[in-house]
């Protein structure tokens, strides 16, 4: 069996003071700031990046925590080379200023310190339901309970956080970290309750009647897409959501020497730093197109390459044959040439993308071929319910969830203040 090992820093290197005030004073004070407008979820890097430097390291992190529920996570997972840094105006100078860290030294701050930028208020208005706990629903839920609403959110899993608990690598996201936002969101009011399945163990029918006025289903897409392959019911295939999520959850699974990871996304490359940080030593991505074709980012295939993990592009998977009802070998063919793949494996993990799990059991909602909600202004087909995250659109990434999060949330706003002046 192997494990994994969770410890609280295991994967972070602190961030020192005198590297947070020099990058600070790098920044160029931009009048535009780009950096600010590139942020999905306008979490404004240039105003804090001007309050750290200038010493003020409480009104940066204020500038965070009023923006960005989720500071101090998205410091660690966004892609900030696609966005805050893809803008940055000094990267036409030298180099752009590394807007993660310094927003990752702020969030840290903020905790050591025990600071509470943001404070309860009274909650007299409406009861809403958020159904999911992931990114997007958890940044709804704040922005709902700081207009005053009465909010609950339901999560069907025994822990909170949705794919930040379930999905990302802890040498990429602590726990802690996710703990730490979660309690504080919880802090401002946000009611949690776990182990319930919405349109199952409750339905909206029935909350209805407990009171709530409006719904949100915030779930996203945590299911692995199921593959078309002869083989794939042997013993040793797993997608890679499901891989994810059983290392993150238990810190363990049994897994072979020999590993071939399929896809060419964020999830394919944190499947193969887990698997070799598991103790597997032959582990392999196979993608289908050009290496500049992958859509994870590039630190991360730089950091696959630092790892020895070699990546067989142009290849697409053909069979996976078993051997006593286990993966024996894997055969892939060339998408461009007539190249093939042949090679003895163990496990093979799957991860080419993911879709909505049993969505469709929480009500009677219309979603298009792909699997995804259809809203107009976030609304769904159904009065009072709203739907946001990766089951409605976006580019899947923490950030952007946060974003249709707490635009979700002033649209259930609006409803709901139009539903008490019409009565």
């Amino acid at each position: 069996m192997n494990k994994i090992n969770n410890t609280k820093n295991n994967s972070e290197e602190p961030i020192s003071p005198v590297f947070a005030i020099e990058e600070s004073s790098r920044c160029l004070l931009c009048h535009d700031a780009p950096c600010s407008q590139a942020c999905p979820v306008g979490t404004d890097p240039a105003k804090f990046i001007r309050s750290l430097r200038f010493r003020n390291l409480k009104g940066a992190v204020e500038t965070i925590r009023e923006n960005n529920i989720l500071g101090g996570i998205c410091a660690r997972v966004c892609p900030t080379k696609k966005y805050c840094e893809g803008a940055c105006s000094r990267s036409g100078i030298d180099k752009p200023i590394e807007i993660g860290k310094l927003q990752r030294y702020l969030t840290d701050y903020e905790n050591v310190l025990g600071l509470k930028i943001l404070k309860p208020i009274e909650l007299k208005k409406e009861k809403v339901a958020i159904i999911g706990s992931g990114p997007s629903g958890l940044a709804a839920a704040t922005k709902l309970v700081q207009l005053g609403y009465k909010v609950t959110v339901f999560e069907k899993r025994e822990k909170l956080g949705g794919w930040l608990t379930y999905g990302i690598p802890d040498q990429r996201l602590p726990q802690y970290v996710v703990d730490n936002e979660i309690a504080y969101i919880e802090n401002l009011g946000v009611e949690f309750k776990t182990n319930v399945n919405v349109g199952k163990d409750v339905t909206i029918d029935s909350l209805s009647k407990e009171g709530y006025n409006a719904f949100l289903i915030a779930c996203g897409m945590q299911k692995s897409k199921d593959v078309n392959i002869n083989g794939k019911q042997l013993e040793g295939v797993i997608g890679g959501v499901d891989f994810l999520s059983e290392v993150k959850s238990k810190g363990n699974y049994k897994l072979g020497d020999k590993v071939i990871v399929i896809g060419g996304g964020d999830v394919a490359i944190d499947c193969a730093i887990t698997a070799k940080t598991l103790g597997a030593s032959d582990v392999k991505i196979v993608y289908r197109r050009t290496i500049d074709k992958m859509p994870a980012e590039r630190k991360s295939i730089q950091e696959i390459i630092d790892l020895n993990i070699p990546i067989f592009t142009g290849i697409k998977p053909e069979e996976i044959i078993g051997k006593d009802n286990k993966v024996f070998r894997f055969k892939g063919s060339g998408m461009f040439d007539d190249s093939t793949l042949d090679m003895s494996v163990e496990n093979v993990i799957f991860a080419i993308g993911q879709e909505q799990d049993d969505v469709a059991s929480i009500s009677n909602i219309e979603f298009n071929n792909n699997g995804i909600i259809l809203t107009e202004d976030y609304k769904t087909n159904i009065e009072s319910v709203f739907a946001c995250g990766d089951i409605v659109e976006g580019d899947k990434t923490v950030v952007y969830a946060l974003k249709l999060g707490k635009e979700a949330a002033e649209k259930i706003d609006e409803y709901l203040n139009w539903k008490e002046g019409a009565r």
